[in-house]
């Protein structure tokens, strides 16, 4: 089963809220691995989006789904998307 990745590029509005985030949000990713956090990507082509970009690896895309959607992140999500601009996708490993 090939790994699963969710990368959200965030523009950050209200840092004390995005404080608020990481922590309800760092009590629910067990199934994640944090590979990278940045807040100076390196643009190398066209534009990107936010202040702040995250990129997390699940073992398979049920794994990345289930985190996302789960009670408990969307509980945290809400803080995220309150307090910046957000966009997110999950990329699909290589077999």
């Amino acid at each position: 089963m090939a790994k699963a990745y969710i990368l959200i590029t965030e523009d950050i509005k209200d840092p004390e809220g995005m404080g608020e985030y990481a922590k309800l949000a760092s009590q629910t990713m067990a199934s994640a691995t944090l590979l990278a956090f940045d807040q100076k990507a390196e643009v190398i082509e066209g534009t990107w989006h936010g202040t702040q970009t995250v990129l997390l690896e699940f073992e398979s895309e049920e794994a990345a789904k289930a985190w996302y959607y789960s009670d408990e992140y969307q509980a945290a999500a809400k803080l995220r998307q309150a307090a910046a601009d957000c966009n997110g996708v999950i990329l699909h490993g290589l077999g």
